[in-house]
């Protein structure tokens, strides 16, 4: 009997020892893939050149120097030539993108450039707080800056002289007021002040004062009037309703591609990345 049993597990010991042998081998887990190294993001270098509106001077240059400091190898260049000859040096290939304080008339358009609003420069209406007037039209802002309208009682205000407050020949902001009211070259001024930090300051120390300064430096120690009863506010410039504001427009040949520099450098203004260097320079993001 033991000699039967011993018999049978040598056979059963022989049997596994052959299945053994004859299984296949687990399969090894995968390795997993080699990962591949990130790119290195490609160095822009080269030069973006701008030409054109003076008014657009402090919002292109900041964005200028921020895409240099992001930038090592770029060069960025503005010639404060005027709106005009702006649109004319973008047309005729002397520079990248030209810079206009206005819209692009329907024949510049027709002689294939293309107008990209940059930002909206709302320019605010300013009085001291102790003036009780609280809204003026238009047509009377205009008639006080150019003296037809010289006492605040003729639009219901008190019995006092207008001080009519201004800046310099050249400053951006006189300009587009002047442009904005139509009152060009007509300007009675008493004092043309060289800053927007002067005006406000010299307006909010005379309740006789008027002034106008960009809407973003505005601050409490002077009141913004309204403007045909419209409120300035970003939203307001933003919608069109406030009138005393002019966009600021980037020009460029429809169909011809910019340069890999120039191209990076519109898409960085126009992206949602510098919206403090907008509000910085006083004006509104048009997107």
């Amino acid at each position: 009997m033991k000699k039967t049993l011993s018999i049978i597990l040598v056979f059963l010991l022989a049997l596994g020892m052959l299945s053994a042998c004859g299984a296949e081998p687990a399969e090894k887990p995968a390795e997993p893939a080699a990962e591949k190294p990130a790119e290195e993001p490609k160095e822009l270098s080269g030069t973006v050149a701008t030409d054109g509106s003076t008014s657009m001077e402090k919002l292109i240059g900041a964005l200028g120097e921020s895409f240099m400091n992001l930038n090592k190898g770029v060069t960025f260049t503005y010639n404060p030539t005027g709106s005009g000859s702006g649109i004319t040096a973008v047309k005729e290939g002397r520079c990248d993108i030209g810079l206009s304080s206005r819209a692009l008339k329907d024949e510049e358009k027709k002689d294939g450039l293309k107008g990209t609003v940059l930002a909206l420069d709302g320019i605010a209406i300013i009085v001291s707080p102790d003036n009780k007037v609280e809204d003026l039209s238009l047509e009377q802002i205009a008639g006080i800056y150019t003296g037809e309208i010289k006492n605040w009682k003729e639009v219901g205000g008190a019995d006092a002289e207008i001080v009519v407050i201004g800046r310099e020949a050249g400053s951006g902001t006189r300009d587009g007021f002047e442009s904005i009211t139509g009152t060009k070259d007509k300007c009675a001024y008493r004092q043309e002040l060289t800053s927007t930090g002067d005006v406000i300051t010299t307006v909010a120390g005379n309740p006789d004062a008027i002034g106008y300064a960009s809407l973003a430096s505005v601050k409490d120690t002077v009141k913004a009037l309204k403007v045909d009863g419209v409120v300035p506010s970003d939203d307001t410039v933003k919608d069109g309703s406030y009138k005393v504001q002019r966009p600021f427009v980037l020009v460029t040949v429809e169909g011809k591609e910019l340069s890999e520099v120039a191209q990076a450098f519109f898409d960085y203004i126009t992206s949602g990345d510098v919206a403090e260097i907008f509000k910085k320079a006083g004006v509104v993001p048009a997107a």
